[in-house]
């Protein structure tokens, strides 16, 4: 047998040489910052035609053939299947703006790109990355600091709501519900006030469920001060209708306790099953009489029970709810004060949550049930039951909602305002170039890029309304250094006024500084990133 030279490393191990080596090839330095900035600017170039109420939607098609129409930039990121890393990381700065802020995650995705298309420029001139990352940063603090000087405040009570209205519909204008905008910024600025805490400055959002049923179209959509679940009573014979309900919240199985797997029961006789059956509808019997003694008119239960049980409680009318998953089961017990019980020993009658009203609902043609629970004991959980013609519309309505419903959240934490339709970034642009006209620095230079990256908002939404884009700009920005007034915007709807305050656009100050923020913490990790190192997983 020929013996085999294996090339080694001072510690005896060989040198493993991957086939695939050869074909890849690997960029270092400035070569791999700009082919970073290529792969963020494709992404980017995708959701800048989203951008804005005139921002066309995008078609998401899964492997398993399954369609969304969204322009919702969050979710076009996290369903897009990206392979490029520095791609990866735009996603998870969609996603950080949409857990933070809930609003803004196509213009953060947009700004980001625009930064990074302009430091390219600055790199060709011989910059380096890190002082660029250092003007980017110097020049959003000035951002920031003119938004601050700019910003309105919006004042708000639970009996004015109008200033919130006017934000809440901002947010809707670009969505799939624009037409039916009036009734959903009712219902989000409804909802939040509902479970906000205004002396705090929060709102708990684990009180606030959207749910949604086929059929009807986006007006039929409404607000419940209670829950919805999607279920209906377990016996057909049932009442449909629960008075001053008071419930026991189950998640133990309504069913006599079975033999454990490594156990088995063997029945030779008519009378041994006969015993089985007495037990079994004797063990129903006392777990329906536990309940009934405790004071509960109506089970809601965590599993669910065979038709003998189901025919006990109609026998002892008992109504009964089965299947009922876990996080409903938890909203309905804080929206009825009640405890979840895991045993029937632990009931008792201070467990029970209360609620004025449950009723079974019934919903077109098909008969489709769900169940309603109204005058709860604890008034500040709501679900909105969105109706719409079909799925696609539905999901569409219920991230149009979250947003909206986010947007509001961010007013009542800090109810400052800027204006929308690029207003705010032409603020941020105007200051950076005066302030980097007094910098001696190589920084004055990035800052400028800056200021130039904050009008690809400004230009996308004019070119996605029809306007000329650079020519629409200009006039803008002309008349916001004449004039001095921060409230000028692009008319994306075409109402023939760039005031964007009469035009009642706005956003909230958080979202604003969240996206500026992100999208330059961005910006310096991509700068810094000379060289991707693959971790190759040998075998053996």
């Amino acid at each position: 047998m020929e013996n085999v030279q294996v090339a080694q490393d001072e510690y005896g191990r060989p040198f493993i040489v991957v086939r695939e080596q050869a074909k890849k090839t690997r960029s270092t330095g400035v070569e791999a910052i700009k082919s970073h900035i290529a792969a963020a600017k494709t992404v980017s170039s995708i959701l800048r035609t989203s951008l804005g109420p005139r921002g066309l939607d995008k078609i998401l098609i899964s492997p398993d053939g399954d369609i969304q129409v969204t322009n919702d930039g969050a979710t076009i990121m996290n369903n897009m299947e990206l392979e490029h890393q520095i791609a990866k990381l735009l996603v998870e700065l969609s996603k950080s703006q949409d857990d933070e802020i809930g609003d803004g995650t196509t213009g953060v995705v947009v700004l980001a790109g625009a930064l990074l298309e302009q430091a390219e420029t600055l790199l060709d001139r011989g910059i380096h990355p890190i002082r660029i990352a250092d003007g980017y940063e110097r020049a959003c603090t000035v951002a920031v600091d003119a938004l601050e000087k700019v910003a309105d405040r919006v004042d708000f009570s639970l009996d004015d709501r109008a200033e919130l209205l006017k934000v809440a519909k901002t947010s809707l204008g670009s969505k799939i519900v624009s037409k039916a905008s009036d009734l959903f910024a009712n219902i989000a600025v409804d909802s939040v006030l509902s479970v906000a805490d205004l002396e705090r400055r929060d709102v708990d959002f684990e009180l606030i469920k959207v749910d949604g049923k086929i059929g009807g179209s986006l007006e039929d959509t409404s607000l419940v001060k209670g829950v919805v679940v999607d279920k209906d009573f377990s016996h057909p014979q049932m009442p449909r209708e629960v008075k001053d309900a008071k419930i026991a919240i189950l998640t133990c199985p309504f069913e006599p306790p079975r033999p454990k797997t490594k156990h088995k029961l063997d029945i030779g006789s008519v009378e041994e099953y006969q015993k089985l059956q007495e037990y079994e509808r004797k063990t129903f019997e006392d777990m329906i009489k536990r309940v009934k003694d405790c004071g509960a008119n109506l089970v809601i239960c965590q599993w669910g029970f065979d038709d003998e049980a189901n025919h006990l409680l109609l026998q002892h009318n008992l109504p009964a709810v089965r299947w009922v998953g876990g996080p409903e089961i938890e909203l309905i017990a804080i929206a009825t004060n009640g405890r979840i019980v895991p045993r029937f020993e632990d009931l008792s009658p201070e467990k029970l949550g209360t609620a004025g009203l449950v009723k079974e609902v019934s919903f077109g043609t098909t008969r489709d049930r769900m169940l309603v629970i109204e005058e709860c004991a604890n008034p500040r959980a709501v679900t909105v039951f969105v109706r719409g013609s079909n799925k696609m519309i539905i999901d569409e309505a219920k991230r149009a909602l979250h947003d909206a419903i986010c947007v509001v959240r961010n007013l009542v934490r800090d109810n400052r305002v800027v204006y929308g339709g690029g207003a705010a970034e032409i603020v941020g642009s105007v200051a950076i170039t005066r302030a980097a006209d007094e910098i001696a620095t190589l920084e004055q230079y990035a800052m400028r890029a800056f200021a130039s990256a904050l009008d690809a908002i400004p230009l996308a939404l004019a070119e996605n309304s029809g306007y000329p884009p650079i020519e629409t700009l200009a006039e803008v920005k002309s008349r916001q250094v004449v004039e001095g007034d921060a409230r000028l915007g692009i008319d994306c709807m075409g109402s023939g006024d760039n005031d964007m305050k009469r035009c009642r656009v706005y956003d909230p100050m958080l979202s604003k500084r969240s996206q500026l923020l992100l999208a330059v913490q961005l910006c310096r990790q991509i700068l810094k990133i000379d060289d991707v190192i693959e971790q190759h997983e040998m075998e053996g």
